[in-house]
């Protein structure tokens, strides 16, 4: 029972989004999705495009909070993340498929008026990410070096270490894995 005078805690966003409450999933949902769309549609994808992507994008966001990768302590971090992740989600579609998909930068269609309205985050999370590339151990920094940057396969991977093909990915996924979490606790400080 409530005392006069007492006041009841509301639990944080957070303990919220752990517990899988169904209001604020809907909320953070309903509410995140249109500027995501947006950005999407501006640059070269469509309405189905930008569904996919934002729910690939909602679900990595609310695994990171129910495994303590992520702590929002409000609604606006929460969507300023969200909106990171689908971005990210978004460029890597774009790589994958250059053919299918150019980005636009024509000023008259302001296209790139929401790369420009999110560029400096996105430069800060890319230095943070070079940052914490150097502090990756020698061998993970060559591994990941001669996949992204070199564009080897992992069958050539392989052989540069002498491992298997299957030791190479699993390496490989390691030390990517590593490498977001040392970016996440970054940038969470």
């Amino acid at each position: 029972m409530n005392q006069p005078g007492s006041r009841q805690l509301r639990p944080s966003l957070t303990e919220r989004l752990k517990s899988d409450e169904e209001r604020i999933l809907n909320v953070l949902y309903t509410t995140n999705y249109k500027p995501l769309e947006l950005y999407i549609v501006r640059n070269n994808g469509s309405s189905d495009d930008a569904k996919d992507i934002y729910q690939e994008a909602f679900l990595a966001v609310w695994r990171n909070v129910q495994t303590d990768r992520f702590a929002p302590r409000d609604e606006e971090e929460f969507a300023a993340y969200l909106m990171r992740v689908g971005k990210n989600k978004w460029i890597d579609e774009l790589r994958k498929n250059k053919n299918k998909y150019k980005v636009s930068v024509d000023e008259e269609s302001g296209s790139d008026r929401v790369s420009e309205e999110y560029a400096d985050e996105t430069d800060a999370y890319i230095n943070t990410v070079k940052k914490q590339y150097k502090y990756l151990g020698a061998r993970c920094r060559e591994l990941l070096g001669r996949f992204y940057f070199r564009k080897q396969s992992l069958r050539e991977i392989a052989e540069v270490f002498n491992w298997t093909e299957t030791s190479a990915k699993n390496n490989k996924y390691r030390c990517l894995k590593q490498l977001r979490e040392q970016v996440l606790k970054e940038e969470t400080r």
